[in-house]
């Protein structure tokens, strides 16, 4: 029988290991970690995930320092608030959450970023140190999305080590971490992509398949060996008819009812990726901390 990998009961799990680590820390060293969120705009589903971070922040006991900013603000204006909130010595982590309006350039804001304060481990920095470690190193500050993979598969108890994976698709966000992680557990690690050609022979030879592309359902049945595991990174928004009626339904980049059918554990849309993705962000808020306090 297929496995549903529950990513909010694992992601609650470990919010639940983080807050008793930082009520602790609060008790021994009179500190707690501090996260900067920065919004500029009001796009609304940037203010749901920006509502999400802040409430599960502030449950484990993260001080939150929020900044939200018009849609007007400038480039300029959002670097200095960026630059003001490098040199506080109450903030850890520092989120600017995505996507910014069109007027500023995205790379630019992240590479302002403290590499030392980068909550979401974006910072090129932070990706040549991930690049290079010899394995998973717990200080570094690791892309969320990918890493909370990695965790549900490490949950599961399987051994990684000598595993075919592969990851489909190739962004800095989740493909290429994705990538350097499975590798730093000895997987034998493929990234396929758009441009890959017969994608789902090569994924019938996996025993792990991370689909982050971002195409809906586009991993099938037949795509998939006997007892893989499959992660499911794809956030889509499609619609549906119900009853006569159009309604917008969250699948993502796999067709679950044609995968679960061949996996032996699985992620569900919504419910699976998504929570550790969050999770995660308090686990690099709290090792940024963690690194700067404790010597």
């Amino acid at each position: 029988m297929t496995k549903l990998i529950d990513g909010k009961e694992i992601a609650q799990n470990l919010r639940n290991d983080l807050k008793k680590e930082i009520d602790n820390l609060r008790k021994n060293i009179g500190k707690v970690p501090g996260l900067a969120v920065v919004q500029v705009g009001n796009v609304a589903a940037s203010s749901v995930y920006v509502k999400a971070k802040t409430k599960s922040a502030k449950e484990v006991g993260i001080e939150v320092i929020d900044h939200h900013l018009p849609e007007e603000t400038t480039q300029e204006e959002l670097l200095k608030i960026v630059e003001s909130l490098n040199n506080q010595n109450n903030v850890n982590g520092i989120l600017v959450q995505l996507p910014l309006p069109e007027h500023i350039n995205e790379q630019i804001v992240l590479d302002s970023i403290h590499p030392n304060k980068d909550a979401d481990g974006f910072h090129p920095l932070n990706v040549g140190k991930l690049s290079i470690a010899s394995h998973n190193d717990e200080n570094l500050l690791i892309p969320c999305t990918p890493y909370g993979c990695l965790i549900m598969l490490k949950v599961l108890g399987v051994e990684l080590s000598g595993k075919s994976a592969v990851v489909i698709g190739r962004s800095n966000i989740v493909g290429k971490p994705m990538a350097q992680l499975l590798l730093k557990e000895s997987c034998t690690v493929t990234i396929a992509h758009s441009r890959t050609k017969d994608i789902e022979d090569i994924c019938q030879k996996a025993d792990i398949v991370v689909a982050a592309v971002g195409r809906p359902k586009m991993v099938k049945g037949n795509w998939i060996k006997k007892d893989a595991i499959v992660i499911d990174v794809g956030i889509n928004r499609i619609e549906v008819e119900v009853d006569g009626v159009i309604k917008n339904k969250l699948v993502g980049d796999v067709d679950f009812n044609e995968v679960s059918k061949q996996a032996s554990a699985i992620t569900p849309v919504p419910g699976g990726v998504g929570p550790m993705t969050i999770a995660c962000l308090l686990r690099n808020t709290t090792i940024a901390f963690k690194n700067k306090e404790i010597k």
